[in-house]
């Protein structure tokens, strides 16, 4: 292990943690909140620590491997996350230092599960902290980092593997710092584009930056109780709707429209398939929940909203899905659990797997009733190698794994039903925020006590980093030399 060359690093991310704490200062300041040392402490500090660790602690070996990356990301998540914490603490707008890092971790992950009862009262320089969390989550720190800040080439793949999601992670151009900027490039195109296309439909501006920052990092934080709904606008769900898709999309796709390769765009099995997913999904719970609203039309358009809100893992609401028919609400949880596409900034599963493993299963299947016929695993009209297959299948052990042991921990208290501690566990481990019954779309997770909260905490953080980086992280084997 490179412990000089990972504590370096470390301090450059937690500097670039304190100079975004500036951004929450600045909107304190604009509407006089009187909260500016809640960012002025954590920030200051940060930066004096971190400068002293980049300066005085440099590296004479700055090559980082797969150890290295993995390290490097799960720690700098969970550091993030405890400074970030620090200004609910201070303005005390939360109970404990448990509930602000839980509330902050469902912000960086873009789980948007919360404790608050009521987000109407919190102070608005809280309010665009917890939305900005999202927007930074979304993409990555790191990406960012690689993006912005010069480093050496050698190992940034590494921490973009950690970081990035989907089973297969490559480079857009042949130089990491490049894709890191083409990535990010598109990410503000098109948010700034949401918060455009908001205030145009006359939203408020401050509403519409922070439901914009909550958008694209599809984490589903609101400044209303009752999320997009209370609006009661038809047009801000088309909107947020449309981008929640938009985002829930692999980046690649962008850049290959970007650089005119269109029809290649369209050879991309998992957009298809996600896209497919959207239409059937929309229009058979528009059906079941018919009954229940004035018309189809109306219908349509709530089931619409809620299945681009859940298969994105952005989690923002219009309806109340928990009272709707079990058919409905069995569809929404497996959106929950496949979630969207590998390199989007959403959560889930991830189609690109679901595809993997079904067309793997295909396969086996076929070789079984003919055992000496030589037949290739296929995605986009490419042979799948070995090692994604077996990773993908490793995934989906580690991931029901967790899933089961996170369920029987939060259930040991007796709090919440069946019902309540499954979809509060799938909801959080899958970066959706809402879940069914206690943590319905109109509830929260404040129930919950503070060892169920840290479980769910180190779910969201599995969850949002693939679940490796976090295992390794407590693995004694990752800290040898």
């Amino acid at each position: 292990m490179n412990y000089k060359a990972v504590v370096n690093i470390l301090g450059r991310i937690l500097l670039l943690e304190a100079i975004l704490l500036c951004c929450p200062l600045i909107v304190d300041l604009i509407y006089k909140e009187g909260n500016h040392l809640a960012y002025i402490i954590p920030a200051g500090s940060l930066a004096v620590i971190s400068i002293l660790i980049v300066v005085f602690l440099k590296p004479k070996d700055k090559i980082l491997y797969a150890k290295e990356g993995f390290v490097i990301t799960s720690l700098a998540w969970v550091l993030m996350s405890l400074v970030g914490a620090v200004p609910f603490v201070i303005t005390k707008v939360t109970g404990s230092f448990i509930d602000a890092f839980f509330e902050i971790v469902s912000g960086f992950t873009t789980t948007g599960a919360t404790i608050f009862n009521d987000v109407e009262v919190l102070p608005r320089s809280i309010l665009f902290w917890r939305s900005f969390s999202h927007w930074i989550g979304g993409m990555g720190i790191l990406v960012f980092m690689l993006a912005v800040i010069p480093n050496q080439e050698g190992g940034s793949m590494h921490i973009l593997r950690a970081e990035s999601t989907g089973p297969n992670v490559g480079k857009l151009v042949s130089k990491m710092r490049i894709t890191a900027r083409i990535l990010y490039a598109i990410y503000v195109f098109f948010t700034v584009l949401c918060f455009i296309f908001l205030v145009a439909g006359k939203m408020p501006l401050f509403d519409s930056i922070v439901n914009a920052f909550a958008t694209a990092g599809t984490g589903g934080f609101s400044t209303k109780n009752l999320s997009i709904g209370q609006y009661g606008n038809v047009y801000y769900e088309m909107v947020i709707a449309v981008f929640m898709l938009i985002f829930g999309i692999n980046f690649n796709a962008f850049y290959l429209i970007l650089i005119g390769r269109l029809k290649d765009v369209f050879k991309m099995e998992e957009v298809r398939a996600y896209l497919i997913m959207v239409i059937v999904a929309t229009i058979l719970i528009a059906v079941d929940i018919m009954s229940l609203y004035q018309n189809f039309g109306e219908a349509l358009r709530y089931s619409f909203f809620q299945v681009a809100s859940i298969i994105s893992t952005t989690g923002f609401g219009t309806a109340n899905f928990d009272a709707w028919p079990v058919f409905a609400k069995i569809i929404l949880l497996l959106l929950m659990i496949t979630g969207a596409c590998a390199g989007a900034t959403a959560g889930g599963f991830k189609v690109s797997r679901v595809l993997i493993l079904s067309k793997s299963s295909y396969t086996d299947l076929r070789k079984m009733l003919r055992p000496r016929q030589v037949i290739k695993t296929k995605l986009d009209g490419k042979p799948l190698s070995e090692e994604v297959i077996r990773n993908t299948k490793t995934y989906l052990t580690a991931y029901a794994g967790i899933i089961i042991v996170s369920v029987l921990l939060i259930s040991i208290e007796g709090n919440g039903g069946v019902e309540t501690n499954i979809s509060a566990v799938i909801s959080c481990f899958n970066n959706i925020g809402p879940g069914f019954e206690a943590v319905g779309p109109l509830c929260n997770y404040s129930s919950y006590s503070i060892f169920s909260k840290i479980i769910l905490a180190l779910d969201m953080l599995a969850g949002r980093l693939e679940i490796f980086p976090m295992l390794l992280l407590f693995n004694p084997n990752t800290w040898k030399k």
